[in-house]
């Protein structure tokens, strides 16, 4: 088997030395090329790489939920077409490996690779659904480019707690879970539309749901982990199915006191809901319309403003081994 392996240096949980007998350990099982990133968007550039050549079976992505998400795009820049293109393989080396945890691998990289050459010598894979994001036809953002994620996107609350993340990491700050917790706070005394939301859920032949304050797709389940506590914001949404979607249309004191409680203490059985909560299940299609401009987010990604997007749910878009 030809294999590429696409290294993030900067993965918070994994050191030159432990990379370094991963690299060897995956290299005695197959025909290895390992490439270091080396800049924003390098990831997605080698995927693409990689779906253009004729010569790779595999990618492994080594790396956090932005590594991934960047060979993901990479992969799929013409579209989907999981018999043709390279499979795709994850070491979790980020912070909380959502995509990684989701498919049910270990959060120890050096435990996922051992995962994942028993899977390749077993033949283990499955074809998963991934969540595909565009600008709005006829609106000011219709000429966003389209963009994949593998977990979850957001519009408004989540993605600017994301941003004010980003931009401590910016400034050499760990990513952690307390540094997020901290920003969840932060934001919401800092968010103007709490009690009134701006955001506007459409969907083909259904009512419009209105003044929503935040708005999650959820492309599996859990949505993320704090610490090692998963947290189901969606539990019915799978990689099999199309997306799903959990949105609040208030947060003021006591309704962030009530749905928080409910995400700490989610299950596979049921997550938060209420009178202000909405959720929806395998939706192919729906778009997310705001009065101001909000932040974006895919994948722990924040991805700037935006008035308008939507979103396709693409069953059996990528080859995984697992």
């Amino acid at each position: 088997m030809r294999a590429l392996l696409v290294v993030n240096p900067a993965a918070t949980t994994t050191s030159a030395r432990t990379r370094d007998v991963l690299i060897h350990a995956l290299a005695s099982e197959m025909k290895l090329e390992a490439v270091t990133t080396e800049y924003r968007g390098h990831a997605r550039d080698l995927g693409r790489h990689a779906a253009d050549s004729d010569d790779i079976d595999l990618v492994v992505a080594l790396g956090g939920d932005g590594t991934v998400n960047e060979v993901v795009n990479g992969l799929l820049h013409a579209g989907p077409n999981p018999g043709h293109l390279p499979g795709l393989a994850v070491v979790p080396g980020g912070s909380t490996n959502v995509f990684a945890r989701a498919l049910g691998l270990p959060n120890d990289a050096v435990e996922a690779t051992g995962v994942l050459l028993d899977a390749l010598r077993e033949g283990r894979e499955r074809t998963v659904g991934l969540g595909l994001t565009s600008g709005t036809a006829g609106t000011e953002d219709e000429s966003v480019p389209s963009r994949w994620f593998t977990f979850n996107a957001g519009l408004g609350f989540d993605a600017g707690v994301v941003g004010r993340v980003e931009q401590h990491r910016e400034r050499g700050r760990k990513s952690t879970h307390a540094l997020y917790v901290r920003q969840v706070v932060r934001q919401l005394f800092g968010e103007p539309n709490r009690r009134h939301g701006t955001i506007t859920l459409e969907r083909a032949g259904e009512e419009p749901i209105t003044d929503l304050v935040l708005s999650i797709a959820s492309n599996t389940s859990p949505w993320t982990f704090l610490g090692n506590r998963p947290v189901y914001a969606a539990p019915k949404a799978s990689f099999d199915t199309g997306l799903d979607v959990f949105a609040l249309s208030r947060l003021s004191t006591a309704a962030v006191a009530r749905y928080g409680t409910q995400l700490l203490t989610s299950s596979p059985e049921r997550g938060p809901h209420g009178k202000h909560a909405t959720s929806l299940h395998d939706l192919t299609q729906f778009t997310l319309h705001s009065k101001v401009p909000l932040p974006l987010q895919m994948d722990g990604d924040h991805l700037g403003l935006r008035t308008s997007v939507t979103f396709t749910g693409v069953r059996r878009a990528l080859r995984v081994i697992v």
